[in-house]
């Protein structure tokens, strides 16, 4: 018997929107599909932030959106500018990349200071924040240190990758970045997360949230399961 009800794992599942060839009506079909898998989120392109939030409207899905995307270099005041708008327009979660420039050159403060920055406007509004660590340009060290920053700051989740670099979620990166976060910060995965069986070693390894555009392949499969 499985240790997993449906609404266990769908409740894990930001369905991904983010792909820059997503036509108006895939965007809008991508919403409609998580609605109807029930999933914990919809992670959407910025510019389509609002008219997510009023087709999730009345719904357990919640509208979430990504700040400094992909490449975390934006300046931070730009960060917490698109924040505020996403908020402005309804956005419940935020999946903010990290200054990887910063991070590899050990530039510490800056990048407290810049999560930090979109933090406080985030929770500010009764919101939740995600910090993206791009983890293939990382070394284990960048990791933890990432792990401690966001812990003293009381960051919400911590995650993997953006899905545009050359790797996305490992195992070990799981493993590592829960072991080094504290217990009430949450671990997200993202990149290379298709499966079912994927999912569930994630899910062993701590994570509460997966990023996935295969949601309905995914959950398809607890259907057939439970038949």
């Amino acid at each position: 018997m499985s240790s997993y009800t449906y609404s266990d794992i769908a409740k894990m599942i930001d369905h991904s929107l983010l792909k820059p060839t997503l036509t108006e009506g895939e965007l809008e079909k991508g919403c409609q599909i998580a609605l109807d898998y029930n999933v914990a989120s919809v992670c959407i392109n910025p510019f389509y932030i609002k008219r997510c939030s009023e087709i999730l409207a009345g719904s357990t899905v919640v509208p979430s959106t990504v700040i400094g995307f992909p490449l975390g270099y934006h300046a931070t005041s730009t960060k917490v500018a698109e924040a505020t708008r996403a908020l402005a327009d309804g956005a419940k979660e935020l999946d903010m990349v990290v200054n990887i420039n910063q991070v590899l050159s050990g530039n510490w403060e800056y990048v407290r200071d810049d999560i930090q920055a979109v933090l406080m406007v985030t929770h500010a509004a009764g919101a939740k924040l995600k910090v993206i660590f791009e983890n293939a340009y990382l070394q284990d060290e960048h990791k933890k240190m990432l792990c401690q920053i966001c812990g003293d700051l009381k960051v919400d989740w911590v995650k993997t990758s953006t899905g545009f670099a050359p790797a996305g979620a490992t195992i070990e990166d799981l493993e590592l970045m829960r072991k080094h976060s504290p217990q009430e910060m949450q671990v997200k995965a993202s990149g290379g997360i298709r499966t079912l069986e994927k999912l569930l070693e994630c899910r062993k390894a701590g994570v509460t949230r997966v990023g996935a555009t295969a949601t309905v392949e995914i959950l398809d499969q607890i259907k057939q399961h439970s038949k």
